[in-house]
């Protein structure tokens, strides 16, 4: 093997690696509740967004206004916070 193919092979790997995450991190518009709690377990909110229930309220949601903003049509409640759960 040359040298110049052994630089190649990490460089490649590092650029590949470097692409993963920022795919990762596109915000995504979810077809219902269930599939986006089963990346946001408790639900994702606006930045300040806090949880209207009489009951416990949820506060361990995730802040995502990128998230929320394509999901809102999935805040019934209006209260900043789509598809909360506890």
């Amino acid at each position: 093997m040359s040298l110049r193919s052994l630089t190649c092979v990490p460089l490649a790997a590092c650029v590949l690696l470097l692409a993963v995450p920022a795919q990762a991190a596109q915000p995504k518009k979810y077809k219902n509740c269930a599939a986006l709690n089963k990346v946001y377990p408790h639900g994702v909110g606006k930045p300040g967004a806090r949880d209207k229930s009489q009951d416990e309220r949820v506060t361990n949601f995730r802040v995502n206004r990128a998230v929320y903003n394509l999901n809102k049509g999935k805040d019934r409640d209006k209260d900043g916070i789509a598809c909360e759960k506890l």
